[in-house]
Formats: C-alpha cells, structure tokens, sequence
C-alpha cells in the first residue's frame, strides 16, 4: 500500500465506502493487496466521456467500463436529450450490443437508467450489427441511439456509443452538450438506476426483415446476381455480430453458395481463434482463406465483432489470394456503383459521394470521371453522416467511404455498414463474373485508367506526458517548417485543418477550409503524393497516412509497379525522419 498514491487510496477508498455492489468492492480489495499498478490504472482518472462515447478496459474503478461508469454516462446522456427535446411527450432511445463480454449487462445497465428518467427504450432482443442501431433510430423515429460496443479492440474492452436522431454518431454542438452533461454527474445519487418496466419494449425480427429489405432495394444488377448465384464466396464474422445478418442479406441478395468458417461462426467475446478480431490484420482472414483454398471459392469477406466494417481477400492473376485495403476495396465499390448508376441512366446531376481526407484521392477521380460532386471530410464517419444530412432534400448520395475498411450505400443508415457492403462487394464480384473478370481484375483497370495508387500508413508512439509533448513538438515543427521538398518532390499545396488554411505554395495564395478545427496537417506534392500528419485523439501516438501515384499500363506487372511504389514511400519515411 505503501508505494500507492495517496490520491489512488482515497479514491479507491471511496468506492470502498460508497454504495457500490460487493463483488465491486472484493475486486478493488484483491487490488489493494495484490496489484498496485492496475489499482492506479483504475483510479488515476474517471473514463473519459469522448464525442463518440465511452471505451475502456472492464473492471472495477473510475478508469474502467462497469455499472457504475455507464451507468453515469447514461445520466448525462438522459439529461441532454431531456433538454434537447422539452417538447417531445415521449422522447426514446434504441439500444443495440454487439458479442463482447458483459454487453448484455451493460445493455440492460443502459435501459434503466433511461427508463428510470422516464425515457422509452427500444432495446434489441440480441446481439445486431451497429449498423441496424442506426437503422432503427432512424426507423422508430427515436430521439438517441447507443450501441454497446468496442469495435476491433482486444477482448478486455468494451465500450459505448452514443447516436442523435438521425441515426449518426453525434458531432458538434450536441457531442459537447453531452460530453458537458456527464461531467456534471459528479456521485451515484445522481443517477437513476431503477428501471421502469412500461417504458422498455424489445425489438426483433421484424426490424431485420425491413433493414435487410432496404439494402436488396439498393441492388443494380439482380439479374445478373441470378446469373451467378452460385458464386462461392466465404463470409466470417470472427465470431462478432455478423454472424445472423450477413448470410441473411446475402441470400436475399440471391446469393446462394455462402462458405462459412465454423470455429468463428461461435458468438465469442473472447474472440479465441484470431490474435485480434481485426479485419485489417491479415491474421483474422486466416482460417478464412484457408477455408477459401478447400473450397475453390473466389472471395473472401471479414467483418468485425459489431459488423461496420469488412476486409476482403481476393483471387489474383495466379490464383493466389491477395488482401485489398481499405482504399482498394473502396475504390472498386466506388467505380461498380457509379457506373452502374451511369448505365442504367439513375444520374441526373445532383448525386454525391463523401470520403474522408485521410482516404485515397483516387475516389476523387473516379467522382470526376462520371460527374459526380464529392465531400472531403476529416477522420470519423460521423463527418460522412453529417453531410448527407446537410444534403438531405438537395442532393442524392450514393455511396461513402474510408480507409479503415467503412462504407456505406444509401442513406438509411448513418454510420459505415458491413452488411450492405458484403452485399455489394459479392454483387461486384457477380458484375466482375458477368464480364468474364474478377475483382482483382476490375482494380487493375481502376489503377490503369485513374493512376496507379499506393495508400500505407505508419505509427509513430511516444508515452506518457513527454510523449504527448514530442507529439505536439512535432506537429508545431511541421507548422512551422513546412518542407520544400518530400523524396525529391515539390510540395505544392498545404492544408492545416486547424488554421483552416488551404496553401498553395507556388501562387502563395490562401482559401479557407469549409471543416470543423482537427489537429491535422497534410501535404500534397508535385508528383501527387499526399503525406497527412494526424495525432491519434485516444492513444499515445501520431499517424501518418502515406499516399503515392505512378502509372500503370495495361500489361505491366502489378508486384513490380506496386513495389515501385512501396520504394516511394520509404524515400518519404526517411525524409521525414520517421
């Protein structure tokens, strides 16, 4: 006890003393005795209510995700939407879990602290996708939304976000009214914990049904699905969400020959056959192209534990499963969709897609080349969602997306979607078969006729309260001292989301930034690589997102010009000393 800070003591004493569950205080106890380091981890500060809501390690403490800490957050979040909405008679909240450990107790948690404050819940029977949260905040005409989720995080997590009314993830001013609400409660007197039962109604089937139906009416090329119904194409839900609704939708799409990998079709928060539940790591795709492999199909399909994002894997020229990032998968959704909607005469001048700034600037070009207007957006899908309801009656949106594996078509949902996404990847892949191709063939044209993109990013951590200083020293030095040159190549044009400038180096001239202040710094070079500098806002770390064009021509060998590129890039990481 003694190499414990007096200020960890005190607080944990705190909940020693207070009215909090036994099992609670016995947790803090073993602590005390047996782990100084975790005790002040789950001590040394409250959980920070984020604009996205809540993520943390579970346990007992202020630091952790537990009863408690939700159960504040939830307090905070009644009372926002109790003065958000004074003239609602009856204001309502859905709430959706995902398969992480204690999600239906924090669910349940969640529920009546808010039917405790005299707010109607709409709480899903079971797990569902954070997709048809949205979905169905939109649908029930609710006031909020909260998913019981941590992502791709390690098994310890959890988390919890908060969605408005229009089924996004809230952005400013309502993110800060909410952040300001939580910290208000200061005690857990001030929350409702007793639940009243009237106001709690569960929700099914019924909602799958009528989500699922939304994205079939989304489909362009059904006959062609038909066609190729029994394309063989392996879906994992690395024992997340996924795992109800996905071969659901796809098999309403038409699709008939789903492979799924068993060992990970098991609902698990302990997410045991994969290191990381990731479909960014090449690791969680494993057991899935091996079951690929055994059974001669030609896609591979991966979404996360709370089914908003999806890593695919496809067949190249040698028949070789290769991985597509986030960019590549987006850019082949981007042009199927488009020219789809080009073909079948559904463009009329007003249509739209967003990405984020960090994406590839080849969906700009494939915008360009069909007429369509597009939206940079920074980091976060929320921003995404936010133009679509900037747009709503003016525009049509068609698809968005980023590079961490999100996307979405349509806009009845608001947030990136994995279901519909599987849908429209397989449904590429039928349009890819229909025209005697692949997907891996369609990128290839995509790289042929737009440029040859090569989108990386490195990580760079520093710890604790220096690490944060270098962080900033770094940012400030970029600031400050922006480079002439980047591996040999002008830097032409400057953007600083947080000066709001837009710079262009050679005419000197300055236009404003139509985007919310973000710590984030980009530059785009002669050459048209683009090097963004971006502070992580929840870990120890800086990330730079590399970006780099060459030309590809028909017949030249993709590996050769892809490591062409690659070469590139280190050129950049040296030069910028990283």
């Amino acid at each position: 006890m003694n190499s414990i800070d007096k200020f960890i003591i005190d607080r944990a004493n705190t909940w020693l003393q207070g009215d909090y569950d036994d099992n609670t205080k016995q947790e803090i106890k073993l602590m005390m005795e047996n782990s100084p380091e975790n005790l002040t981890d789950s001590f040394y500060r409250d959980l920070e209510f984020g604009t996205g809501g809540l993520r943390g390690i579970m346990g007992a403490g202020s630091n952790r995700m537990n009863k408690y800490t939700v159960g504040m957050a939830t307090q905070g979040f009644a009372n926002f939407l109790k003065n958000e909405y004074q003239n609602i008679k009856q204001i309502s909240v859905a709430i959706a879990y995902d398969c992480r450990n204690n999600n239906t107790f924090f669910a349940e948690t969640t529920a009546n602290v808010l039917t405790g404050n005299g707010i109607k819940v709409y709480l899903f029977d079971d797990l569902r996708p954070t997709p048809e949260l949205s979905f169905a905040v939109r649908y029930l005409k609710c006031q909020g939304g909260i998913v019981i989720t941590a992502s791709h995080n390690p098994k310890e997590y959890n988390g919890y976000k908060v969605y408005g009314d229009d089924g996004a993830q809230l952005v400013s001013p309502q993110d800060k009214m909410v952040m300001e609400e939580v910290s208000r409660i200061n005690s857990l007197s001030d929350v409702k914990f007793a639940d009243n039962k009237n106001l709690l109604s569960y929700i099914g089937s019924e909602i799958d049904e009528i989500y699922i139906q939304k994205i079939k009416d989304e489909s362009l090329n059904p006959e062609i699905i038909n066609k190729h119904k029994d394309l063989k194409i392996v879906y994992t839900p690395i024992h997340g969400t996924g795992v109800k609704l996905i071969p659901a939708a796809l098999k309403k799409f038409g699709f008939e020959n789903i492979i799924s990998v068993k060992e990970q079709n098991v609902v698990d928060g302990n997410f045991p056959t994969v290191h990381s539940p990731n479909p960014e790591e090449s690791e969680a795709l494993k057991m899935a192209i091996s079951k690929a492999k055994e059974t001669d199909a030609i896609l591979v399909m991966a979404s996360d534990p709370d089914a908003d994002r999806v890593g695919i894997a496809v067949r190249d020229r040698n028949n070789n499963f290769v991985l597509l990032n986030g960019n590549q998968t987006a850019s082949v959704l981007f042009y199927y969709i488009l020219s789809q909607y080009k073909d079948k005469g559904k463009l009329h001048g007003n249509e739209f897609i967003v990405k984020t700034v960090v994406t590839s600037e080849i969906l700009i070009d494939i915008a360009n080349s069909f007429g369509i207007d597009y939206y940079d957006v920074l980091t976060g899908f929320k921003f995404i969602a936010n133009v679509i309801k900037l747009e709503e009656g003016k525009k049509k949106f068609i698809v968005g997306g980023e590079e961490s594996y999100g996307y979405l078509i349509g806009d009845f949902v608001r947030d990136k979607d994995a279901v519909s996404a599987c849908c429209f990847i397989a449904e590429t892949a039928a349009w890819a078969a229909e025209n005697g191709k692949s997907i891996y063939d369609i990128m290839e044209e995509i790289y042929t006729k737009y440029g040859f993109y090569y989108e990386t990013l490195k990580s760079v951590v520093r710890q604790g309260k220096s690490g944060a200083e270098e962080i900033q020293d770094m940012m400030d030095n970029y600031r400050s001292n922006t480079p002439q040159k980047i591996a040999g190549s002008k830097v032409v044009m400057v953007k600083d989301y947080l000066l709001q400038i837009n710079k262009n180096i050679l005419t000197l001239e300055s236009t404003p930034i139509e985007l919310p202040k973000s710590n984030v710094l980009q530059f785009f070079c002669e050459n048209g690589s683009k090097i963004t500098v971006r502070p992580s806002g929840t870990e120890p770390k800086i990330k730079f997102y590399f970006g780099v064009k060459g030309q590809l021509n028909a017949g030249d060998d993709f590996d050769s010009k892809t490591n062409e590129l690659k070469n590139q890039v280190d050129k950049i990481i040296s030069d910028l000393k990283l």
